[in-house]
């Protein structure tokens, strides 16, 4: 606990606390979950019943896996070295490095490589991102609006007794009264 204490001292992590029921604000752990289920989807068998057995593995899989937009792995990201596999039992690891011999010394020792990898990280990450920019935006049309013109307009709503997921949240046959820039509004 107090080693934790430390690292997030010289870390500059805070605690932070995220709203129940409103996924928008955990971005990443709704992909993560997205990632997991559909994984999940994959080996869990025709009645479903043992899906619980198969989240030690992938969970290995996924923090094991070098990502896409980082080029690390959760696990090297998160403690600063990778992780010890099953498969090093049969065919060995590379020597490790003498570890430090007070908690300070390791934690210093921790924070400079940790703030190495996340430079890092945050580098492939922007390259990434634009990437997905440019993918994204070769598919886009600007939208032109004339006064008059009919619009459908996204209004999610909660209905009692009716599955969200199968409501649709677009409004239909709005007429466009006035525009400026890029904002619309409607009537």
């Amino acid at each position: 606990a107090e080693l934790f204490q430390r690292m997030c001292e010289l870390l500059g992590i805070d605690k932070t606390r995220t709203t129940a029921l409103h996924p928008q604000s955990d971005g990443m752990v709704e992909r993560f979950n997205r990632t997991l289920e559909n994984q999940l989807a994959i080996f869990v068998e025709q009645n479903q019943r043992d899906w619980d057995r198969w989240i030690p593995f992938l969970l290995l899989a996924y923090r094991t896996s070098i990502h896409e937009s980082t080029k690390q792995t959760p696990a090297c990201l998160m403690f600063g070295r990778e992780v010890r596999l099953p498969i090093d039992l049969l065919y060995g690891r590379p020597p490790e490095p003498v570890l430090p011999s007070t908690v300070d010394d390791y934690v210093s020792n921790l924070r400079g490589k940790l703030e190495e990898i996340h430079k890092f990280a945050r580098i492939q990450m922007c390259v990434a991102s634009d990437r997905m920019k440019l993918r994204y935006d070769v598919g886009t049309t600007k939208a032109v609006f004339s006064e008059g013109d009919a619009v459908w307009l996204y209004n999610p709503k909660w209905r009692k007794g009716v599955s969200p997921k199968l409501t649709c949240d677009w409004e239909k046959d709005l007429m466009l009264f006035l525009k400026e820039l890029m904002n619309c509004c409607i009537e």
